[in-house]
């Protein structure tokens, strides 16, 4: 039996702090994305090659081997950007059961990757959205390049389940997906009984989660062919500081 996909409701650009406001999440569609941006999708495909090149995931402690990833930190302060020195991503374990409690010292995203405008503008974007949601603040945000790959069967976009990252926004940009079935993104109210779910399926949508509101997970992938594999831009911002084993989520 096939199982259809559920495509997600898209939210007006205009309207996305709106949204997130009221249900803990917005979605904006490859071309809501582009008018958010007042940028070309055409920026966006050209750093698409970099997908190809992520290093391996080498802290993965369920033995998988199907994750490739990137990885670099910035604080946005109302319009200045500034990427910081390179250094390791933690998570507690009340965050993160699987792989909290460890510094995990990732390759840094590529300066060419960094450098291009259109990595600026979403910085900035999301950054104003975060504002006019939970006020004004130095933004510290997390830069995550993910290739979730099948090459050894099942892979697996979030290993660690259903869970809250620590952060204040969790900003989820799709960068497309090959010969996969799976992946379904779900979405549920931390104190409540209420939940979506949808799967992305357009390159370029964008997914924009209240941390503090909603859990969030997507389901494993399988694949249907040759390369089989799902791409992905995490972006999470923090108003408090970067997470560190001495500052935890108050």
């Amino acid at each position: 039996m096939t199982i259809a996909n559920l495509a997600p409701a898209y939210t007006d650009p205009f309207h996305l702090a709106d949204a997130v406001q009221s249900q803990g999440f917005g979605v904006l569609s490859p071309s809501g994305l582009a008018t958010f941006l007042d940028f070309p999708l055409s920026a966006l495909d050209a750093l698409k090659a970099d997908w190809d090149d992520l290093p391996p995931d080498n802290f993965l402690k369920d033995g998988g081997n199907y994750r490739r990833r990137r990885h670099s930190s910035f604080i946005v302060n109302g319009r200045e950007i500034e990427q910081v020195a390179h250094r390791a991503h933690y998570q507690p374990l009340e965050y993160n059961a699987l792989h909290g409690g460890m510094l995990r010292l990732f390759e840094p995203v590529k300066p060419g990757f960094v450098a291009q405008p259109v990595i600026s503008k979403l910085l900035l974007a999301i950054a104003q959205v975060c504002t006019s949601v939970k006020g004004e603040h130095p933004w510290h945000v997390e830069l995550h390049q993910f290739r979730i790959d099948t090459s050894n069967g099942i892979g697996r976009p979030t290993p660690e389940g259903a869970h809250r990252d620590g952060t204040d926004f969790v900003a989820i940009l799709f960068a497309g997906r090959e010969n996969i079935r799976g992946g379904e993104s779900r979405i549920f109210e931390f104190n409540g009984r209420h939940g979506q779910r949808f799967t992305l399926s357009e390159k370029w949508t964008l997914l924009l989660l209240d941390d503090q509101r909603v859990i969030h997970e997507s389901t494993p992938i399988q694949p249907v062919g040759e390369g089989g594999h799902r791409d992905t831009l995490v972006l999470t911002f923090r108003a408090g500081g970067f997470l560190e084993p001495g500052n935890l989520p108050g």
